[in-house]
């Protein structure tokens, strides 16, 4: 899901959208997973975990011979509630499915939304990953006991930035991280930006003190030095990345994000069935398997009812954690 700079993510993306046809091996008649004119929104700006999620799974289901063509689009706003709501008003329409996770949970909730994630069908979950603590190579903090300690001192003047609305992951996180250390969370300046394409360059200009995101929208730059990774927020550190966990550090959080696929209300049995059909196939190719572990991304795969469920859950346990922390 990635590259430098958000310049070179929106030429990438253009790429995917108007390149020649992927060289495939099959037509995915042989599974039943072709779908014809197949359309997955992104409800939020290039760059960000949900578009690089999506173009990676209709790169990864075209080169597997899956399916063919498959259209990747933006339609970013209000924390992905603006693409919740155009999806949700395709009632019936089976070509068509969104790209989401836990921000859009949150962001429903923060942006007291028309529609939920009740409204749609559940495809599947895919992935799940913790978050990162970056800030820009030249910040003069180097450790994440640096960060806490100036940040306890003053802490609405460290501006902390994330991908998400109020309610997702990349706020949730920090306001996790404010409590352990024994800051208020009313008192942190959280600064939500659409998408962690848009939060870069503010990471990368010093706009806001530091960054809170998904790992693998920013494993390049982390790599490349123009990031600087202080922790992650899981329960392990990432292999490859010289970072301790928050809770190594000695702060009290264990915190990871998911991302999944959802498709309108109203879709026939048949629909259903195939789209969820598709991403079986596509969770058990190669192709994928390559890019989960390209992207650090933990394999979280959950399909159908299971998946609404849980959707379900992740909705009151988002309410539950605004409300203990006061929010």
């Amino acid at each position: 899901m990635r590259l430098r700079t958000p310049l070179a993510l929106l030429g990438a993306a253009v790429l995917v959208l108007l390149g020649p046809p992927l060289l495939t091996t099959g037509s995915g008649s042989e599974t039943g997973t072709r779908i014809p004119g197949l359309r997955l929104m992104v409800p939020n700006t290039p760059g960000g975990g949900y578009d690089i999620t999506a173009r990676t799974a209709a790169k990864n289901a075209e080169d597997a011979g899956l399916t063919h063509n498959v259209e990747v689009f933006n339609l970013p706003g209000a924390g992905g509630t603006v693409g919740l709501t155009r999806l949700v008003s395709e009632h019936g329409n089976g070509k068509l499915a969104m790209s989401m996770g836990l921000g859009v949970v949150g962001a429903v909730r923060s942006n007291d939304a028309p529609r939920t994630l009740g409204d749609t069908t559940p495809i599947a979950r895919l992935t799940e990953e913790q978050d990162v603590v970056v800030v820009a190579k030249d910040s003069p903090y180097k450790t994440i006991d640096d960060l806490i300690g100036a940040w306890k001192e003053s802490p609405g003047k460290l501006p902390v930035g994330g991908g998400s609305s109020p309610g997702g992951p990349d706020h949730l996180a920090p306001m996790l991280m404010a409590k352990a250390a024994g800051i208020p969370p009313k008192q942190v300046n959280y600064i939500p930006f659409d998408g962690g394409g848009e939060l870069l360059a503010s990471i990368l200009g010093n706009k806001v003190a530091f960054g809170v995101s998904g790992v693998g929208e920013y494993l390049d730059q982390i790599k490349a030095g123009e990031l600087r990774l202080l922790a992650v927020t899981g329960p392990e550190r990432v292999e490859g990345l010289d970072a301790p966990t928050l809770e190594e550090a000695g702060y009290d959080v264990n915190f990871t994000n998911w991302r999944g696929i959802v498709a309108p209300p109203g879709l026939d049995d048949t629909e259903r069935k195939r789209l969820v059909r598709l991403v079986e196939e596509l969770h058990d190719s190669d192709e994928w398997r390559a890019s989960l572990e390209r992207n650090g991304w933990d394999d979280a795969f959950l399909t159908g009812e299971k998946f609404g469920a849980f959707l379900d859950a992740e909705d009151k346990r988002v309410v539950a954690v605004l409300k203990e922390l006061g929010l």
